[in-house]
């Protein structure tokens, strides 16, 4: 199959969008056995699928001249999970179909909705929107189903993620029971499969190829960070790389409005994407990445979801995400339509074995090493400047220049240039030097650290001191890095720590590194060997604990060492109902509970001057009730009338 089998207006739209060829799943919508039945299709971010499912959609769509019927109902609905893919998805269906004559409405949230209704009332064959806008339309009957000939969903995992189940239901019920449903989808869960079954019939099941050749235009980067250089990996990976269009995932709003405030504070020209911005915000952040006026976008997950920018060549993920999948899709923003990319992960030593697993599930292979340090940034830098085209442009009025070497000289003019260059960037940040990463499944080798001097600390794990605690206060305090430190042995109540014997002098023979926790420089090597009268982990006895125990064995009724005699359990003696005398109490027995009732309990309340109330031997919460009746509550006035 070709594009001669394609509807002769696409395939010209194509030919003039620079299509030489189709992507794989673009290809799958022309096998003979699609045609015209339902699909089911699991294809990767950035495979080309808007152009195959209007591609597929075509010959239910145009008539025999290749032109779209007018003044019809809508004949096809595309359904996306977010605004900026359902916009993206209708723009680009706008230039495919620019020739048949097709009008096309969006329907999203944030937008006027009567600009809406009156674009569909214009009259839309093809219209596209996101769920919950979509269902307001119809509930509202401003958008009529009953012509329907297909209906796509476009990332249909990610709408049911999102919690659309229900709106895709009522949508689908909605419209025509004779019409074609392509479901468009990464992956194919097992809720993608119960919703495919509900609403297609005899879907075709296409798991279209070429998603590794995709990614295989994406270089994965694992960069192994000390826990205080996040930011400055962040910083310097975007000026290593000065890439035209950068996007930097974080997995919450707040992370992102914190980088946001960081990276403006440095000079980057940056945007935010997430949820709490209006629809008018984002559009603005992303026509400021499409026209160059920003270069670095701060966004989450859903924000970001199936954003297409172009340029985009470096994908940082500040925050590692929470599966597989989520790293692929966030990775599938760079290295779209066979240009080149670059996913960075930011790995502190806690995330460390997380990114393997994410590596690991995705399939892919990363490159472990380090963060871009200031003097490599900066080097970077000097290549760059000196390939700057500006450098070898010819200059229509060269007087200017030559006025200028004969007033300031070749040199300076020199130091002219590369100051103005430099200015112009963000400064690149210094790192902490941190152990490289061995391989993934490889053992960790034994570091053989040298020549050190042994210092004790006053806290241990009584203390609830940890390694990854007691080291940033160990550096900070003595000026040092990480690869000065060699073992932190935690014991029950102190800690010893092995600091190489160049950088010991840093610290005084008692340094305190925290208030009310010091440092003791130690003769020699200290013993570390566990007691074995106590575990080194166990805690000690809270003091409330200990009371309870010292009470307990001291208290009547309890067991213990002086602990005394139990009482005899009370006994019970049986009263005669029918008799006003009290039973009699033997000598030196234990008193017995008596229970009264009938007419003891009726004499007994008019000794006490208390209503008895009914008839010998009822209760007296009756004669209370009976002389002490509840008021009733007026209630408020009624109005005059």
């Amino acid at each position: 199959m070709t594009q001669n089998d394609i509807a002769a207006p696409l395939a010209a739209a194509l030919a003039e969008r620079g299509y030489e060829a189709l992507t794989s799943v673009q290809q799958a919508m022309l096998n003979p056995d699609a045609r015209g039945r339902d699909l089911l299709v699991s294809a990767q971010t950035g495979s080309g699928k808007t152009a195959a499912f209007g591609i597929a959609a075509a010959p239910d769509l145009l008539d025999t001249a290749g032109m779209m019927p007018a003044g019809t109902a809508p004949l096809a609905l595309v359904i996306a999970p977010t605004r900026e893919l359902a916009l993206q998805v209708s723009a680009e269906l706008a230039w495919l179909y620019a020739a048949t004559g097709a009008q096309i409405a969006t329907c999203v949230g944030g937008m006027d909705f009567r600009n809406e209704r009156r674009a569909l009332q214009r009259g839309a064959q093809i219209v596209v929107g996101t769920p919950g806008r979509l269902r307001d339309h119809i509930e509202r009957s401003s958008l009529d189903l009953s012509d329907l000939r297909v209906a796509v969903l476009d990332e249909a995992d990610e709408m049911l993620d999102l919690g659309f189940r229900e709106d895709l239901e009522f949508i689908l019920q909605s419209g025509q029971a004779e019409r074609r449903t392509l479901m468009f989808s990464a992956t194919v869960p097992a809720a993608i499969a119960k919703l495919a079954r509900d609403f297609q019939r005899d879907a075709l099941r296409i798991a279209a190829t070429g998603e590794a050749r995709q990614h295989g235009d994406i270089t994965y980067r694992a960069l192994s960070i000390a826990t205080r250089d996040r930011e400055n990996a962040i910083f310097n990976l975007l000026r290593f790389y000065e890439a035209r269009t950068a996007i930097v995932f974080c997995k919450t709003r707040a992370n992102v409005n914190h980088l946001l405030a960081r990276m403006g504070n440095r000079g980057f020209s940056v945007v935010a994407l997430s949820g709490e911005l209006s629809q008018q915000e984002r559009t603005h952040a992303l026509q400021a990445l499409r026209d160059g006026r920003a270069r670095v976008c701060i966004a989450t997950d859903v924000a970001a979801r199936g954003i297409d920018l172009p340029g985009l060549e470096l994908v940082i993920h500040a925050d590692l995400p929470t599966n597989s999948e989520t790293l692929l899709h966030r990775s599938g923003r760079t290295g779209r339509a066979g240009a080149k990319g670059v996913s960075a992960l930011i790995v502190p030593p806690s995330d460390y074995k997380k990114a393997q697993r994410l590596l690991e599930g995705a399939k892919v292979v990363a490159e472990w090493g380090k963060a871009p340090s200031a003097d490599e940034v900066s080097a970077r830098d000097d290549a760059r400047m000196l390939d700057d085209p500006a450098l070898r442009a010819p200059l229509e009025d060269m007087s200017v220049a030559h006025d200028l070497l004969a007033r300031i000289g070749p040199e300076q003019l020199a130091a002219a240039f590369v100051n103005l260059w430099r200015n112009g960037r963000p400064p690149p940040e210094e790192m902490t030097e941190s152990a490289p990463i061995p391989e993934a499944g490889a053992p960790r080798q034994q570091r053989e650290f040298g020549v050190s001097v042994w210092f004790e600390l006053s806290v241990g794990h009584t203390g609830r001191a940890e390694a990854r605690w007691l080291l940033p206060k160990i550096c900070e305090a003595g000026g040092i890095t990480r690869d000065a430190i060699g073992a932190i042995r935690v014991r029950e109540d102190e800690t010893f720590v092995q600091i190489a014997s160049g950088d010991a002098p840093r610290f005084a023979e008692v340094t305190e590194i925290a208030p009310g926790l010091t440092m003791r420089r130690l003769n020699g090597e200290p013993n570390l060997e566990r007691k074995t009268d106590r575990p080194a982990h166990a805690k000690p006895a809270k003091p409330y604990a200990k009371r309870k125990a010292e009470a307990d064995a001291e208290a009547p009724g309890r067991s213990g060492p002086s602990a005394p005699p139990a009482k005899p359990a009370p006994t019970w003696t049986p009263i005669d109902r029918n008799s006003d005398a009290a039973p009699v109490e033997a000598a030196g027995a234990p008193r017995v509970k008596q229970r009264w009732t009938g007419p003891q309990k009726a004499a007994k309340a008019k000794a006490a001057g208390k209503p008895a109330g009914g008839a010998a031997g009822t209760t007296p919460g009756k004669g209370w009730a009976a002389a002490k009746p509840k008021a009733k509550h007026p209630g408020p006035a009624k109005p005059k009338r």
